[in-house]
């Protein structure tokens, strides 16, 4: 058995893969085996162990409780530690890693204070279902119960219980024989169904203890299974999409993570189907294509809005079609020929909508076998309604927007010029808030895995932090956050990790002086607002990168924002573009939301019916 490490066609490091040949050098390392050792420190074969996993980085926090760790990964030398600057940003950078990478990553903090401050970056990764093993210290075994700083076990703040709720697995080290078994079980947990994150307690005093060799092959104890549908519902779903007049894929954020995007794009094309995504699902399928209506539900498109209206078959794939992916549950939704739904999780099929045929399965596995079971037959062709509503329904609302001149800049022309300077295999995290908004409708994703939203948790600042662990997941691609004033104030800080690192990454922030999607969303629902929302004094996100040694450059009008888009992406620095823009400019999709919401309180004040797509 030897470890094949793949690239992508530029050259990035993706994963590492199982072929069948004898034992080789991994990484220029002579693999161990039982013979060549008899014990070791538990620590050390932690680290071996995901070493062997193909893991490159841990991100984290150090505490006193972590200092075996620390002392062995630099001891070994093999994984790099990213220091950041707080436990919440290690953990999103470790979520943004895995999301690149598509294979599990790493995040370690320390007991007490460093496992609830990473509280929020965990939740985020169970809810965008990420593979990622969260390590947290914890004070020796015999100081159990007795008081000691920062202990954080059923004697207090216990943090095995606090993040149970939020992974697939938590628990403690409780012996050191039992370690190796434990960690092979989360990882295995972690990367088996639906993906997610789990966690492991590790005392500080058995982290050292010497125990027998256990360090095995990652395919000796998570082999390779893709689940597949049944038989016989793969042919009954390749019957009615085939049959079907005007049938529909509706493919969700599931797709990327079974990186089943290829297979997608091989059924759509052979039905001739076109296409929608949700926010999430964004970039999974090209929107440069013929058949890509675009975004459905958040910063959505007419054209899917228009399409959905009179579908008749649909196929959702890898969506639990939640309240942002459904535009609040929208009927239109409801085909009336037949509802398809594939998922690797069973609970969400038929959740929020009653299906015709749920498809329990790998999103890949399941989407060729579809494209298998078709009937054969000539190619078919686009069908008439969907070449009619491309003529006669623009691609972009606000279209005046996305050409203005105006200073302070329109966001929808600050989203043009990011995406006319990024390149087409560029890495976009895209903050919670209006940034979302305005992303997900005016930038164009037209390759898969570039662009990338935490609209599980909507955590604010995830993109600010974890665009760093997206630059050093393909160090080869360029890589930028989009994030509002509001959500870099919240883990702006971490600029300074980049630049500590060198790693040249970009931050777009969109500066508005404030919460401006609560702000607006709130005059659109309720007529009004608090007041609350808006910053007397601006942040100057330039200045504050400046003072961590980074790049800083604040730009008010097309050019000088051409001008720094242009010299940051062709630089060597990190670099934060504060960009002045205009506050009253609304999201097109924001209004929807907003009758969502009032509606949901009771109080719709908004033209139009509650709850419309």
């Amino acid at each position: 058995m030897k470890l094949v490490q793949e690239t992508d066609p530029e050259g990035d490091a993706r994963r590492l893969t199982r072929a069948s040949a004898p034992d080789q050098l991994i990484a220029g390392r002579r693999p161990q085996t039982q013979a060549m050792a008899t014990d070791a420190p538990l620590i050390h074969q932690l680290l071996e162990q995901l070493e062997l996993e193909g893991v490159t980085h841990v991100f984290g926090v150090p505490g006193g409780p972590l200092s075996a760790l620390f002392e062995a990964l630099k001891a070994r030398g093999r994984m790099r530690f990213v220091l950041a600057r707080h436990e919440a940003g290690a953990a999103f950078m470790a979520n943004a890693h895995a999301r690149v990478r598509g294979e599990p990553a790493v995040c370690c903090v320390t007991s007490g204070p460093g496992a609830t401050n990473a509280l929020t970056g965990v939740a985020s990764a169970h809810a965008d279902s990420l593979p990622v093993l969260y390590l947290t210290g914890q004070v020796a075994t015999g100081m159990f119960g007795l008081g000691a700083i920062q202990e954080s076990t059923w004697h207090g703040v216990d943090v095995v219980e606090i993040l149970r709720p939020v992974t697939k697995l938590s628990a403690m080290v409780v012996t050191a024989q039992m370690g190796m078994r434990m960690l092979r079980h989360a990882l295995r947990t972690a990367t088996t169904g639906r993906p997610g994150p789990v966690h492991l307690n590790i005392p500080a005093d058995l982290a050292r203890v010497k125990v027998p060799y256990e360090v095995r092959e990652p395919a000796s104890y998570r082999p390779p299974c893709l689940s597949m549908a049944r038989a016989e519902d793969i042919e009954q779903a390749a019957r009615l999409l085939a049959g079907a007049r005007r049938p529909t894929l509706f493919a969700g954020h599931g797709v990327a993570l079974a990186r089943a995007e290829a297979a997608l794009l091989r059924l759509a094309e052979r039905l001739q189907a076109p296409v929608v995504t949700s926010p999430k699902g964004k970039s999974v399928f090209p929107e440069d294509h013929p058949l890509s209506l675009g975004v459905f539900g958040m910063g959505g498109h007419a054209r899917s809005d228009r399409y959905l209206e009179d579908d008749d078959v649909i196929l959702v794939i890898g969506s639990s079609l939640g309240e942002f992916a459904s535009s609040a549950w929208s009927q239109r939704l409801r085909a009336p020929g037949a509802f398809l739904q594939i998922d690797v999780d069973p609970l969400q099929l038929g959740k929020n909508y009653p299906v015709t045929l749920g498809l329990v399965g790998d999103a890949r596995a399941t989407l060729d076998a579809i494209t298998e079971a078709l009937p054969p037959g000539p190619p078919r062709t686009a069908p008439e309604a969907l070449v009619n509503l491309t003529r006669e329904v623009p691609r972009w609302e606000q279209a005046e927007q996305r050409v203005s001149e105006a200073s302070p800049l329109s966001p929808p022309r600050v989203i043009t010029e990011l995406r006319a300077a990024l390149p087409d295999d560029g890495l976009l995290f895209v903050d919670t808030g209006n940034s979302n908004l305005w992303a997900g409708h005016h930038f164009e994703a037209r390759r898969p895995g570039t662009y990338f939203s935490d609209m599980g948790l909507a955590a604010m600042g995830s993109a600010v932090a974890g665009v760093i662990g997206a630059a050093l997941a393909a160090p080869r691609r360029r890589a930028v956050a989009l994030t509002g004033d509001a959500a870099f104030a919240m883990h702006g800080f971490e600029v300074h990790t980049a630049v500590e690192l060198g790693v040249p990454v970009t931050w777009v922030v969109l500066d508005n002086a404030g919460h401006g999607m609560i702000q607006q969303g709130e005059q659109l629902a309720f007529g009004g607002d608090a007041g609350f929302y808006g910053f007397r004094h601006r942040i100057d996100a330039a200045a504050v990168a400046r003072g961590f040694g980074a790049v800083g450059v604040e730009v008010d009008d097309v050019p000088s924002l051409r001008a720094a888009l242009r010299q940051a992406l062709a630089g060597d620095r990190p670099t934060v573009i504060n960009v002045r823009v205009d506050p009253t400019v609304m999201a097109p999709t924001l209004a929807r939301r907003a009758r969502a919401v009032a509606e949901f309180f009771g109080t719709d004040r908004s033209p139009g019916p509650a709850g419309a797509a």
